[in-house]
């Protein structure tokens, strides 16, 4: 599903590094997370992560957190899909494909994760520039990402 938002560039993506910022509020860069979702929703700009983004969050925050806070949370990230502002993509066997050719391309940067590439794959596809992370990879890789905050 795309957003009907009329310009690629309302588009940010956020990566599992941002989704568990916004799940810890005593987490340091919580207060500038949350501020910057408001300032997004405010703007109109919308929300797009992938499924896998969403795998690792999910695996760290039932690592992490209480049962029902980690399900509390992610039921928020669902709701936010229903009410259209955030779009989850999903890996298809085409993107993992490409996510795969990234992989072997950047054979000299073997700490990228895999889940990373995919992210790289969706946001060239939509046209995103900014994601939300605190991941030095999305700009090490030179595909012209900026990093938020």
């Amino acid at each position: 599903m795309r957003p009907s938002t009329g310009s690629e560039s309302r588009l940010v993506f956020i990566d599992a590094w941002a989704w568990l910022v916004l799940a810890n509020d005593r987490e340091p860069e919580y207060p500038r997370v949350t501020a910057l979702r408001h300032q997004h929703t405010r703007s109109r700009r919308h929300w797009v992560t992938t499924d896998y983004a969403l795998d690792e969050t999910m695996t760290r925050l039932f690592a992490g957190r209480p049962f029902d806070q980690a399900v509390a949370f992610c039921d928020g990230i669902f709701q936010a899909e229903q009410e259209r502002t955030l779009t989850i993509e999903r890996i298809t066997a085409g993107r993992f494909h490409k996510a795969w050719q990234l992989r072997l391309r950047y054979r000299d940067k073997p700490r990228i994760s895999f889940t990373d590439f995919t992210s790289f794959v969706v946001m060239q596809e939509l046209g995103i520039r900014e994601a939300l992370t605190a991941d030095a990879h999305f700009t090490q890789v030179q595909l012209g990402f900026r990093r938020l905050p």
